[in-house]
């Protein structure tokens, strides 16, 4: 019993971990924010902490994510089902009883559907080449080009930095909504760099999914460190001595997601040239264009 409790306590530990990675943030700030010693937070996350309900909540809601996804539910467990998840919620019994059905009939069927969307998203960490492949595509396709988080910054009249130190990270969220609606209603051809933490929250990577062919920018850790150093910028490892690491855990934490893309390039095979013609010819031909 006393095994399976410990192995249970390991779990919650690497679970907490995962999602801390996830969303990009230290232990410190985790600590801070649910009000706990960085000391009882690394005790849970290497399985040594028996953490009261209470503590549990207190670092759900500084992870923003529910207590179920922290004990282990397994409609939490992977990205699709935390998507299902954020779609259902909100839906009463009727719609639920409704949607059952047509999930049902669509298991039932052999044949499936696909749809092209010319809106273009790309999604990865920041250093991935969002903005300088984005702003290239647009002008070859002849689409609008967006950088998300100019448009947030726009809604909320601050900086991004300023938005979740001001007013947290769920009030940044909200914004960040925000704009991936409005872009999505205003523009039927566009090329959009998503923020690298897009895929924190499940509605807003649904909405991104949903409406756009998504487009996951890949660069080895080392790559995405240095392009992100050469641009004088590196707020998510400002306080941390081992960036490297935190890096290479937060890009672990989000591979799941970042993988439910419908291309991916790697950016850190070719130089910036080849690496876009790749890019051109992938996106040309999935939204079936004469390359």
């Amino acid at each position: 019993m006393i095994e399976a409790e410990n192995e249970d306590l390991k779990k919650l530990g690497e679970r907490v971990s995962s999602i801390r990675s996830r969303r990009g943030m230290t232990r410190k700030t985790v600590a801070q924010i649910a009000n706990v010693s960085e000391r009882h937070l690394a005790n849970l996350e290497y399985g040594k902490g028996n953490a009261s309900f209470l503590v549990l909540s207190q670092i759900a809601n500084a992870l923003q994510c529910s207590l179920a996804e922290l004990v282990g539910d397994p409609t939490t467990l992977t990205p699709e089902w935390l998507m299902i998840r954020e779609l259902l919620i909100p839906q009463d019994h009727q719609k639920i009883r409704q949607i059952r059905m047509k999930i049902t009939e669509e298991l039932q069927s052999a044949s499936t559907t696909s749809k092209n969307h010319s809106r273009i998203a790309l999604i990865g960490l920041r250093g991935a080449g969002k903005s300088t492949l984005g702003h290239m595509l647009a002008e070859d396709l002849g689409f609008q080009f967006i950088e998300l988080s100019r448009e947030i910054e726009k809604f909320a009249g601050c900086s991004v930095p300023e938005i979740q130190g001001l007013y947290g990270m769920n009030a940044y969220r909200r914004y960040e909504r925000r704009a991936i609606e409005e872009a999505i209603q205003i523009y039927p051809e566009v090329v959009i760099a998503t923020p690298g933490g897009i895929v924190s929250d499940p509605a807003s990577f649904n909405l991104v999914l949903g409406h756009c062919t998504t487009v996951w920018l890949q660069a080895k850790p080392e790559d995405h460190m240095q392009r992100v150093l050469d641009q004088g910028d590196l707020r998510p490892m400002a306080d941390s001595k081992e960036a490297m690491e935190d890096l290479k855990k937060i890009l672990s934490g989000r591979a799941a997601f970042y993988s439910q893309a419908n291309l991916k390039i790697n950016t850190s095979d070719a130089d910036l040239e080849s690496t876009f013609s790749h890019l051109r010819s992938a996106v040309r031909d999935s939204l079936k264009l004469d390359i």
